[in-house]
């Protein structure tokens, strides 16, 4: 069986063999969209852990005010590893490996409209993730230079060595650019042309609109952080001045260039960890998702007003005063259709019959910090407090209530629901919520202390500091190995379950979905015949069907 387009430009047919039935499918070049979203997201685990053992040794060292653990160089290369590993080695790849793996089926294709593409994003990410690595091996050792990697910080180079580890940084970085790409143009055309006869826009999930609305941001914004990218390169290596000032280049430049895609790049992140709450609050609430097409259409609008808030970053980068007022203005306006999302949740949790399973324990703790994570947000909308904390640790526990609390706890959600569809197997209940347990009490003393340390004037990216500040640092570093300890049951889970854990029915959540008509694993193609869908994905309570052919969709 191949794909077959709804209507328009044909998407070239590719036959798929038959894949190993084994382990060894998962080190191959394959192109089938479930294999790859699988391979995304336990290479993007593994470099999740590593990311967390930085972090960790960071918390280790602020245990104390003085800097006492490591030297300054080295702890300067593991806040900036920290970063980019955590943001472009594990959000990014792990979210690209969920909608690998659910868009396909969600909108009733057998694959993406490009496989073999898809399959040559996946294995740039490795080859990024090992260039980043080996600069530890350089003789001047890694960047240094935070994950933003400012100049005029990122363009010093005492050594005189062209190969640096800013400069493999920059190119680890521009790899991540093209796979991303790559990657946005395959779910874009495979969302637009290869949806099953019947699924319009609105009979679409509203995770597979989330993923369409973060896609286009990728396509819109991200060649302004390549193209900076480039620039910033050739003055690494070249001795260009497009931003050195030593030279009569201009610094601010690269910030506008850098935060025109890294502030839309959060939604990119966390809209489709939106999705996620969408499609799991339904399903343990047993009611319909409230206002499914404002829901849905609040995603492009998020879309569309996110590439219009960039210099909220650079209130204090000599931004002239009516540009400050501008862009406050806009970055509230975001709240606006985010806010519509976080009624339509509760609307929809409020007196359902509520199965409080880990993935449904996942996304109310995820929903109640990014609510938290929300009101600070708009704090640092405002100009007057963005410049008090300017620098200080309460952007960094903002910031990480969004990219842990929110995005990595709604990752773990998902992950727990479409677990038994991906594998076959159950996975162990009492693990998953021991897992939770310790992961919502280490987010929250790990990220909360950051914030009344920054607004007492504590600053960000130091090893040493005032002794007035231990506290807090203290309660932080707590919080953080406790959070590393949390994910110890989700590995024994994980992996438990999958080689022993009980089987699967094909539909253990009573989920109404494309994914949950055939069996627990897809075949191959997903589909023996392409499903009709008659109606649209949240009819919990309703006796309307979903596809009029159900009983054809899956192999024998």
């Amino acid at each position: 069986m191949t794909n077959v387009p709804v209507e328009g430009i044909a998407i070239p047919e590719v036959a798929h063999p038959e894949p190993q039935n084994n382990w060894r499918k998962y080190f191959s070049f394959s192109t089938d969209h479930k294999v790859i979203g699988i391979q995304y997201l336990v290479t993007s685990f593994v470099f999740f852990l590593i990311g967390g053992l930085l972090s960790m040794v960071i918390r280790a060292e602020l245990i104390t005010p003085q800097a006492d653990l490591i030297d300054r160089t080295l702890y300067n290369s593991m806040f900036t590893m920290h970063g980019t590993i955590m943001i472009f080695l594990w959000i990014f790849p792990s979210l690209v490996g969920l909608a690998n793996y659910l868009v396909p089926l969600m909108i009733g294709a057998r694959d993406m409209a490009f496989p073999r593409l898809n399959a040559a994003a996946f294995w740039m990410v490795p080859v990024f993730g090992i260039l980043l690595m080996t600069s530890y091996f350089l003789p001047a050792g890694t960047a240094q230079a935070g994950w933003w990697s400012y100049p005029p910080v990122s363009t010093q180079n005492p050594t005189d060595s062209v190969i640096t580890g800013e400069f493999v940084w920059i190119l680890a970085v521009a790899i991540s650019g093209v796979s991303s790409i790559m990657g946005a143009v395959n779910f874009v055309t495979t969302i637009v042309r290869m949806r099953a006869p019947g699924m319009t826009f609105f009979r679409m999930p509203v995770y597979v609109w989330t993923v369409f609305s973060a896609q286009i941001i990728q396509l819109a914004a991200l060649p302004a952080l390549t193209a900076g990218a480039i620039m910033l390169l050739f003055d690494v290596a070249a001795g260009t001045a497009f931003f050195n000032p030593d030279k009569g280049g201009n610094p601010v430049l690269f910030q506008h260039f850098f935060w025109f895609y890294s502030h839309p790049a959060v939604y990119v992140m966390v809209l489709p960890i939106f999705g996620v709450f969408s499609e799991i609050f339904p399903v343990y609430s047993r009611k319909p998702l409230f206002g499914y097409r404002v829901v849905a259409v609040s995603s492009l609008l998020i879309t569309t007003v996110s590439v219009l808030v960039w210099v909220h970053h650079m209130y204090a980068s000599g931004t002239p005063g009516w540009m400050r007022m501008l862009f406050m203005a806009t970055t509230m306006l975001v709240a606006v259709p985010t806010g519509i999302k976080v009624f339509a949740w509760v609307a929809t949790i409020w007196k359902g019959k509520l199965r409080l399973n880990t993935p449904m324990l996942f996304c109310l703790g995820a929903l109640i910090m990014f609510v938290f994570a929300g009101i600070t947000g708009v704090m640092l909308a405002s100009v007057p407090i963005d410049i008090h904390v300017n620098n200080t640790y309460f952007v960094v526990g903002h910031f990480h209530y969004i990219v842990y609390g929110t995005i990595t706890m709604g990752m773990f959600a998902a992950i727990y629901h479409w677990f038994p569809k991906m594998t076959g197997r159950m996975y162990y209940e009492g693990l998953g919520k021991l897992h939770f347990a310790l992961a919502f009490i280490g987010v929250n003393l790990n990220f909360f202390p950051m914030h009344p340390l920054g607004l007492q004037g504590m600053l960000r990216r130091v090893s040493s500091y005032e002794p007035e500040y231990a506290f807090w640092n203290v309660v932080a570093s707590i919080g953080a190995f406790l959070l590393g300890m949390s994910t110890i049951p989700f590995i024994l889970n994980m992996v438990g379950a999958w080689v022993q854990g009980k089987p699967a029915p094909d539909n253990p959540w009573r989920a109404i979905g494309l994914e949950w008509l055939v069996s627990s694993p897809p075949p191959v193609e997903n589909f023996e015949e392409l499903p009709v869908v008659v109606s649209g994905p949240y009819g919990y309570g309703k006796s309307d069907p979903l596809v009029e052919n159900a009983a054809a969709l899956k192999e024998g």
